[in-house]
């Protein structure tokens, strides 16, 4: 599982004296636990491994904001601590589906939920998501699924 590679890997880190590489898996750690905390108000995944991939995924993208803030206010060395952490991130997201992928993953979905035009589009991204949310970038996808109805 996804969570106990995380703890392997934190564990590791710590004994090889990596304080940078332990202090993101650290941050990764807090951040699943806040979501575990969420999910027992609400409705959490069935998988555990989705929970986790969720968290990190929301974690990759606010790290590529940031980056992007702090080279356009020339801070660079606040820019390199976000670029370290996502590397590490990206560790454990899975790989994700090239734009050929995520456009036959669309045509699928519009088949599948029988979509005929831009109305339709809250239905294919509902089952975009369902079918390969682990894998598919939906910032993508939402600008493909808007393009292929045009």
């Amino acid at each position: 599982m996804l969570r106990d590679d995380i703890k392997a890997e934190t564990i590791t880190a710590m004994k090889a004296g990596d304080k940078p590489r332990t202090a993101a898996l650290r941050l990764i750690g807090a951040k699943i636990k806040d979501r575990d905390i969420e999910a027992r108000t609400g409705k959490a995944p069935d998988n555990d491994d989705d929970l986790v991939t969720e968290v990190l995924q929301k974690m990759a993208k606010q790290r590529r904001e940031s980056i992007t803030m702090y080279e356009d206010g020339g801070r660079d060395e606040l820019a390199a601590q976000e670029k370290a952490e996502l590397a590490v991130i990206e560790e454990f997201l899975p790989q994700m589906m090239d734009e050929a992928a995520t456009r036959a993953a669309i045509e699928e979905a519009k088949a599948a939920v029988g979509a005929e035009s831009i109305k339709d589009m809250g239905k294919v991204m509902g089952e975009l998501k369902k079918r390969h949310g682990a894998v598919l970038d939906m910032g993508l996808a939402s600008g493909l699924v808007k393009a292929s109805f045009s």
